[in-house]
């Protein structure tokens, strides 16, 4: 006789002597969630290996958060791109009858709404070294898990150490998490019985909207890009990194696919090792641990995101002018090369290291705006944008950490020295493409003649510069010194250096 309820895939005897499967109680069975965060690849996940061995249920989700949809700091372009990674992991799980379900609320509601239904054991995900709306949420999720006494096993993400006391042998460390074993699960031994989201839930219908000026996102691609930079274009990585039209072939372009987990960093780690005694190599290896160390840095100190970490200089940047920094987003600066930037920025989202410091010192520096009011900006346009990096990086080149060299990088000059023919500026600068090279890094210094002769007008076709670059330079330099010989900063920066230099 059936005993109320019967555990599932128990075989019973029931007149007229049929046997069969009962069919799945959804308020007695025990499920295991994958949440997949910024960790969307199927190789190297031991989230999948964790299930695959576990043998409950599963369920594999993406939550889209309006939340985080509707942050300063999101685009279109990472909701697209997030998108094209899902795509491409449906496709992988398809074959093994199994999917992933897509939706559309905040976290915290989904878990809430779906132990109503079903007996959740385990919520499998990686750490997200995220920005503080996610890192609150993180704690708001920890706490409901731990009353309805739900295992959360979150995974280290890219060697990052959560709750780090010392940065003692923190390289040491990273070295051996990269060198560690990457995980190959066979998806087909993941229990394959079908999940259903409870219908208070709101499912995400997406639209793919392929856009064929950006990267397209996904495990696939990645392996794409990965096996080119591989093959041939790490060739004269060392020699172009800094050029603005050349490094977006020689440089790896492997950044968004490691933001959003496509690739691990242990993945490319190990795939580039073997070859690290080839120079473009070894300084591409370099980068990826100096990627990691920022993340790091981030994670010990998030209050970055919102304040600068030292302190001492909260006094200067303190006049916004919103009318400049239009301009500057608008690429309508009257400087050629910070114009190309911020075009092919918004056009592509992407830029090479380089110019991306180029343009953060022309809005901290030249324009001397506080680096809070177009962080978001750039956040939103670079397809990459990982919180970890952005904040410590836009933090170092405004010059308000203390403790690192004081770089105001001059645009002419690297305009002059990194793209000597004009070409990069004349491909989205596109009003001076009939200028000759001697005049494209600085139109303003045609004389009337000249205008007349090319038929190309300052102030009419171009506009003037919206700022003299070498007083500007200099005012910002004597205002940077002041505040970094005072005591305040000086103290602070040993304080800094002491948290977040590896020993």
């Amino acid at each position: 006789w059936i005993q109320n309820p019967v555990p599932l895939g128990v075989w019973v005897r029931f007149p007229p002597e049929v046997l069969f499967i009962m069919p799945l109680n959804k308020k007695y069975t025990e499920l295991d969630i994958v949440w997949f965060k910024r960790d969307l690849r199927t190789l190297d996940n031991k989230s999948l290996e964790f299930v695959s061995k576990s043998g409950n249920p599963t369920l594999f989700v993406y939550i889209f958060e309006p939340s985080v949809i509707d942050s300063p700091d999101c685009d279109h372009r990472h909701i697209r791109f997030i998108n094209e990674s899902i795509i491409d992991i449906e496709k992988k799980l398809k074959k093994f009858s199994l999917d992933i379900k897509c939706v559309n609320c905040e976290v915290i509601e989904f878990f809430k709404e779906i132990s109503k239904t079903y007996k959740i054991k385990n919520v499998l995900s990686y750490q997200e070294i995220g920005n503080n709306l996610s890192y609150s949420r993180d704690k708001k999720i920890a706490q409901f898990f731990r009353s309805k006494n739900i295992n959360w096993i979150q995974s280290k993400t890219n060697g990052i150490i959560r709750g780090l006391s010392s940065r003692k042998d923190w390289k040491k460390k990273w070295i051996e998490e990269m060198k560690s074993e990457v995980v190959v699960t066979d998806l087909d031994s993941i229990n394959k019985q079908k999940v259903k989201i409870p219908s208070k839930i709101k499912v995400y219908n997406s639209k793919h909207e392929f856009d064929k000026n950006f990267q397209p996102g996904g495990e696939s691609y990645a392996w794409m890009y990965i096996k080119s930079f591989q093959k041939s274009r790490h060739i004269g990585y060392t020699r172009n990194i800094s050029r603005p039209n050349e490094s977006r072939i020689s440089c790896s372009r492997l950044s968004p696919y490691i933001t959003y987990g496509n690739l691990s960093s242990k993945q490319v780690y190990q795939f580039f090792n073997k070859s690290s005694n080839n120079r473009d190599i070894r300084n591409f290896l370099s980068r990826l641990q100096w990627r990691c160390h920022f993340m790091q840095k981030f994670d010990d100190e998030p209050s970055m995101e919102f304040k600068n970490i030292n302190r001492a200089y909260d006094s200067i940047r303190l006049n916004h002018d919103e009318n400049l920094l239009k301009k500057w987003r608008d690429g309508s600066t009257g400087i050629p090369i910070v114009d190309a930037c911020m075009r092919c920025l918004d056009q592509t989202g992407y830029l090479n290291f380089r110019m991306r410091a180029m343009i953060v010192s022309f809005a901290a520096f030249n324009l001397w705006q506080d680096w809070k009011y177009f962080s978001h900006h750039l956040a939103k346009k670079f397809l990459d944008y990982e919180p970890g990096i952005h904040y410590s990086q836009i933090q170092m080149q405004s010059a308000v950490t203390g403790i690192n060299t004081v770089r105001i990088y001059n645009p002419v000059k690297n305009s002059i020295d990194l793209d000597p023919k004009g070409e990069f500026i004349k491909k989205w600068v596109t009003e001076l493409k009939s200028i000759p090279p001697e005049y494209v890094h600085e139109p303003w210094k045609m004389t009337k003649i000249e205008q007349e002769m090319y038929d190309f007008f300052i102030g009419k076709d171009y506009p003037y510069p919206i700022i003299d670059i070498d007083s500007s330079r200099k005012k910002a330099l004597d205002e940077i010194w002041k505040i970094r010989k005072s005591p305040k900063s000086k103290i602070n920066a040993t304080k800094i250096l002491e948290k977040h230099v590896n020993k």
